[in-house]
């Protein structure tokens, strides 16, 4: 088992930054793959960015690639989405995942924090 607790969204001005956090419990951490999704107001759930056990490799969605960085801290058991050049269309709620058995399939999911981007 795993969980997730989810900090770090707020609102924020376009072209602002944040960085949302996700520590994990349960399971050693490094055991693992992890991703962030997200779900923008009246639209279904994405993949935004996803990262392998060791942080050795990544993946990004075509809509965040150069502005986000996904990143784990595996002494902290804590997983990082730093947003920079942030957009109107960034406003979502945005999920911490773990455990994937595929691209966008994963087994633990945190609660969720609000981001929301104003022009």
């Amino acid at each position: 088992q795993v969980q997730l607790v989810e900090s770090g969204g707020g609102s924020v001005q376009a072209g602002g930054s944040l960085r949302l956090s996700c520590t994990a419990s349960g399971r050693t951490f490094s055991t693992y793959g992890m991703g962030w999704f997200r779900q923008p107001p009246g639209k279904e759930r994405e993949i935004v960015a996803g990262i392998s056990r060791t942080g050795g490799n990544t993946y990004y969605a075509d809509s965040v690639k150069g502005r986000f960085t996904i990143s784990r801290d595996i002494a902290k058991n804590t997983l990082y989405l730093q947003m920079t050049s942030l957009k109107p269309e960034d406003t979502a709620v945005y999920y911490c995942a773990a455990d994937p058995s595929s691209r966008t399939a994963y087994h633990y999911w945190g609660q969720g924090t609000q981001v929301t981007v104003s022009s």
